[in-house]
C-alpha cells in the first residue's frame, strides 16, 4: 500500500515530516508556500485536484486538515469498499487519527492506529465490530490476503457477528478460524454440506470453489485464497481474448473461481508474448517464466509432447509451469487444449 500523506498548513507540514521520518516509504504531499529542503512533493493545484487525483490512483490517503475538507473533495469520487484506498484524517497537532473512508478492506482502521502510535495521537475508529472488540469479516479478509465476495454481504454477516447469531464457517485450511475461536455464535462446519444443513443464520465458506446461484444468498459471504496458479502455453500471435476465453471457460469448468488466481505461470520463451502479456495486464496477475530445463524436471500426468519439444525443448508447458510456480502444488485442472491455448491449474501449497 503507497501511502501519501497531505498538509495544507504549517503546523501540519511539522506533523506530516514527522510521520514521513517514521514512515520512507510514504511520499509527502506540501503546498509550495512551505517548501524546503527536502524530499517531499510540492504542489501548486488546488487540492480539489490533487485529493482525488491521489485517491484515483490507489493510494492510501493521511490528509492532514479538518475532515469537512477531505468527505467533500473525495465524496463525488467514492466507489465502494471493495475497491476504495484507506483515508485517514488528522489533526494538525496529532491528537486524533480519524479512519474516515475503508476502515477494512482498505485498512484505514490499521492504518489510524499506526498514525496514532507515531503522532501519539488516539485513533478513531468507528465500525461496529472494532467498537465491540470483535474481527469483522472484511477486516480479517483483508489481513489474510483473501478476496471478499459478494463485497454487499459483508454489512448483513458483520452485523450477525454483533448479534451473536449462529455463523457456520467453513475453513479447512484455517486460514481466518482463529480470529474467531470462543466468538459466540460461530462454529467449525467441516464441510460446505454441513454448513447448510446446520440451521445456521449465515454460513461463510473460505475457498476457490464456485459457489452456483450466489446472487440468491445474502446469508453466505465467500473468502476467497489466492492460491490458484494458471499454467499456460500458446501459439505465437494469439489473441488476448482467446487465452482469456480459454482460461475463465476451464476455471468455470473445473467450478474454480477467477478471484483465487494467484499467477500465471509459463516458458520464459513467452515472456515477448503480446497477447498472454495482455493477459495478466487484465487481472492484473504477475506472470512466473521458467526455463525449458526446469520445466523437463517436473513429472506431469500428460505426456511429453514432441511439438512442444522441437519448439522451444520442453517436454511440456502449461502443467509444469503451474505444478513450479506452485510450489509443488497439486494439479486440479490437467492440461487442457482449446484452440490455439493450453491450460492447467495447479494449487499452492
Amino acid at each position: 500500500m503507497t501511502l501519501a500523506i497531505i498538509a495544507i498548513t504549517p503546523g501540519g507540514a511539522e506533523l506530516a515530516r514527522r510521520l514521513g521520518q517514521a514512515l520512507p516509504d510514504a511520499c509527502l504531499h506540501l503546498p509550495e508556500r512551505l517548501r524546503a529542503e527536502d524530499q517531499s512533493a510540492y504542489f501548486s493545484e488546488p487540492l480539489a485536484e490533487l485529493l482525488p487525483r491521489l485517491f484515483s490512483r490507489g493510494d492510501a490517503l493521511c490528509c492532514i486538515m479538518a475532515t469537512g475538507i477531505v468527505a467533500r473533495l473525495l465524496a463525488p469520487h467514492l466507489r465502494g469498499k471493495a475497491v476504495d484506498p484507506a483515508v485517514v484524517v488528522m489533526d494538525e497537532a496529532g491528537e486524533f487519527a480519524i479512519s474516515l473512508f475503508s476502515g477494512h478492506l482498505g485498512g484505514a482502521n490499521e492504518l489510524a492506529c499506526r498514525l496514532a502510535r507515531i503522532s501519539g495521537g488516539r485513533p478513531v475508529i468507528t465500525t461496529a465490530t472494532d467498537v465491540n472488540g470483535l474481527s469483522a469479516w472484511d477486516d480479517v479478509a483483508r489481513r489474510a490476503g483473501l478476496v471478499v465476495e459478494p463485497v454487499k454481504n459483508i454489512k448483513h454477516l458483520n452485523s450477525m457477528l454483533l448479534y451473536g447469531e449462529k455463523i457456520a464457517l467453513v475453513d479447512r485450511r484455517g486460514r481466518v478460524a482463529r480470529y474467531f475461536s470462543g466468538v459466540p455464535g460461530v462454529f467449525a462446519a467441516g464441510t460446505f454440506s454441513t454448513a447448510l444443513h446446520a440451521g445456521a443464520a449465515g454460513m461463510v465458506f473460505v475457498t476457490h470453489r464456485l459457489i452456483p446461484h450466489l446472487d440468491k444468498h445474502s446469508n453466505l459471504l465467500l473468502l476467497r485464497p489466492r492460491d490458484l496458479v494458471v499454467g499456460i502455453g500458446c501459439n505465437r500471435g494469439t489473441s488476448v481474448d482467446e487465452i482469456e476465453s480459454v482460461v475463465l471457460q476451464e476455471l468455470k469448468r473445473a467450478f474454480l473461481s477467477s478471484a483465487s488466481i494467484a499467477s500465471l505461470a509459463t516458458i520464459i520463451d513467452k515472456a515477448d508474448e503480446p497477447g498472454l502479456n495482455e493477459f495478466a495486464r487484465r487481472l492484473d496477475l504477475p506472470i512466473e517464466h521458467h526455463e525449458a530445463a526446469a520445466l523437463n524436471q517436473v513429472s506431469t500426468p500428460t505426456p511429453a509432447s514432441a511439438h512442444v519439444m522441437a519448439a522451444v525443448g520442453a517436454r511440456g508447458v502449461c502443467e509444469p509451469a503451474a505444478i513450479l510456480s506452485a510450489g509443488g502444488g497439486p494439479l486440479l485442472v490437467t492440461k487442457q487444449k482449446r484452440g490455439n491455448v493450453t491450460v492447467a491449474i495447479a494449487e499452492k501449497l
